[in-house]
């Protein structure tokens, strides 16, 4: 039997002391992993549901039999396993820009490590996910048939200021530089649906919608909730 709190890694970063532990639940005795960044509690693995979520929404959404995808943030992996599990998916390239969590996987220190590492169709990428989209794409033209996001809390509350921009408009014109024709950009947040927020991605996607996830939450005896954004590229890149 562990302690209740046992801490698997530590590690230094730019944005601050990155910790990864596994706790038991004290109402059921479930192992949980958890990840924190300095003082603030980055994920959980008691809450997953809205990070899978983020995976089936944007590529059910997907045109096509065979899906080369990308993830920005790669986290406890939840995300990107929730991925693997559609058969279209060709290639899966996940990328993060804190080498531990590469590593934490790699160790296969978590629940899904095994499946995100030992699956043929998985490449784990160290880089930052916002200077990627500010890059032209390697090929010229888009790489992806789907793109999805899940590093910062929500488009309002960025963990690195240097974020920002992505969400504004001319960020995400960028980003849609990586998506294929008809390709599909999805968003998980923790904040509830954002007006403004959507109002720019319509200057820039096709029918964009934010989904609101719910999910139990064991710590607090109810409901807890999270939005998904899936948006379409348009046919053409202006």
């Amino acid at each position: 039997m562990i302690a209740r709190f046992e801490e698997l890694d530590w590690q230094p970063t730019r944005m601050g002391d990155l910790t990864l532990r596994r706790r038991t639940e004290p109402a059921t005795g479930e192992l949980i992993y958890e990840v924190k960044l300095g003082e603030e509690y980055l994920m959980s693995s008691l809450f997953t549901v809205a990070e899978e979520e983020l995976a089936v929404r944007g590529l059910a959404a997907a045109a096509g039999e065979q899906l080369d995808v990308l993830v920005g943030g790669l986290g406890l992996g939840y995300t990107a396993v929730a991925a693997l599990r559609e058969g279209r998916v060709r290639t899966l390239t996940v990328v993060d820009a804190l080498p531990a969590v590469i590593d934490w996987h790699e160790r296969e220190l978590l629940p899904v490590s095994a499946a995100l590492v030992g699956d043929a169709r998985t490449t784990l990428v160290h880089d930052d996910f916002f200077a990627l989209m500010r890059r032209p794409p390697a090929s010229g033209g888009g790489d992806y048939d789907a793109i999805l996001l899940d590093v910062d809390h929500s488009p309002r509350h960025q963990l690195d200021p240097t974020h920002a921009d992505l969400y504004a408009a001319d960020g995400l014109r960028a980003l849609d530089r990586h998506l294929r024709r008809d390709g599909v950009f999805a968003l998980w947040s923790d904040d509830p649906p954002d007006d403004e927020f959507l109002q720019t991605l319509r200057g820039v996607f096709d029918d964009p919608a934010a989904h609101v996830v719910d999910f139990a939450n064991p710590l607090t005896g109810g409901t807890s909730s999270n939005t998904v954004y899936v948006a379409l590229s348009r046919s053409s890149h202006d």
